[in-house]
């Protein structure tokens, strides 16, 4: 595959023979080949510092100290979750970089109380469309969603073609079990918020605190912001 600093789309086919490679890799040889296959100016890395984001970042951060790590701040996080990017940004220097709704469709919302009657649209202006505005400039978008996390992450491949975009998972088939024995034995320090009951760490008109992804719009089917679909 020829590395190049502009925008590719990749064929079914190029997608398929990457997770036939990615596959049998482990998760820091991944991390590692991804730089290999595509420039790092392609790749777009998103954390929301929520629950165990210390685990993909340290993972990027021992392989690419440089890599953007993007954060929607949607005005609405606990002020935990602030304190926890900080707190990971020294830890692994991280460079993070903050995006924001229109600040007039924010305060929309905010005036609004969307988050009550249409969640959806809600999380459309406020982390939908901030990272929609700067991933044209990338040919692959790094996340670190883990397939036993919903039913919707369950059906997913560690690349896929999502749009305009190739995502990739480079945590897709860890294990609970995996990703808790990874943070014991490094010590990764949780969001403050694990030790009170929450483990699935959003906007915090919309989290509560619950097992998994249940303490997520909580009352409501909904269990993903439109992201990640």
């Amino acid at each position: 595959m020829n590395v190049s600093a502009e925008k590719r789309i990749l064929s079914t086919a190029e997608v398929q023979r990457l997770n036939k490679k990615y596959k049998p890799l482990k998760l820091n040889e991944r991390i590692k080949e991804l730089y290999d296959d595509f420039d790092a100016s392609e790749i777009m890395l998103t954390s929301s510092f929520a629950a165990t984001s210390a685990f993909l970042l340290k993972l990027f951060s021992e392989v690419n100290n440089d890599q953007k790590v993007y954060f929607i701040d949607t005005g609405y996080h606990f002020d935990e979750t602030l304190q926890y990017r900080k707190k990971l940004s020294q830890l692994y220097n991280l460079n993070v970089k903050s995006l924001s709704a229109l600040k007039e469709e924010h305060d929309f919302t905010r005036q609004d109380e969307t988050w009550k009657k249409n969640p959806d649209f809600c999380c459309s202006i406020n982390k939908v469309k901030p990272l929609e505005m700067i991933k044209k400039n990338y040919s692959v978008w790094v996340s670190g969603l883990m397939e036993w996390q919903s039913d919707h992450r369950a059906s997913l491949n560690i690349f896929e073609n999502r749009g305009d975009i190739l995502k990739f998972y480079p945590l897709l088939d860890v294990t609970k079990e995996e990703r808790d024995a990874f943070i014991e034995k490094h010590d990764l320090p949780f969001h403050p918020l694990v030790a009170k009951g929450y483990h699935s760490i959003g906007c915090k008109h919309c989290t509560v605190a619950g097992g998994d992804r249940s303490g997520r719009w909580n009352n409501d089917p909904k269990t993903e912001c439109g992201l990640h679909l």
